[in-house]
């Protein structure tokens, strides 16, 4: 928690207790949830807090690199508190969103430079399959 005050303190940012509280639901978790999973999540121990304060909140978080937002295109934003550069992997049957683990892309943006006048300055990589549990409760794939 240590890392949220000091980049809130440099950004000249509030540091308020519903930041905390979704920043933490995030750290705690690797399921990529949505904004309306964390605010359902965390009513319970924070009930004044509306959906939109979630979503503000989440977008800050972002705007400052503590989350990062990933668009796996299922109409809704899902929320990743490791801002490290990894890809992730979405089963096609549940939604369920996973890190990958121990396959790097670091050369990929100076490749890409290679064949574009862009300078590249970030990438996301996503990958979409059945899960695991998906593909043993449907043997027909």
């Amino acid at each position: 928690m240590e890392s949220i005050a000091k980049v809130f303190r440099e950004k000249k940012l509030k540091l308020t207790p519903q930041r905390i509280a979704v920043y933490k639901y995030l750290l705690s978790t690797t399921s990529h949830p949505s904004a309306e999973v964390i605010y359902k999540a965390i009513q319970e121990d924070y009930p004044t807090m509306s959906f939109a304060t979630v979503y503000k909140t989440l977008k800050t978080l972002t705007s400052v690199n503590l989350v990062q937002e990933l668009n796996v295109g299922e109409g809704n934003f899902r929320y990743d508190a490791n801002v490290d550069a990894h890809p992730h992997i979405q089963c096609i049957e549940c939604g369920r969103v996973d890190d990958i683990h121990n396959v790097s892309f670091e050369n990929l943006n100076s490749v890409v430079s290679e064949f574009s006048d862009y300078t590249v300055l970030s990438n996301q990589i996503y990958f979409y399959g059945v899960c695991g549990e998906c593909k043993s409760k449907n043997i027909s794939r």
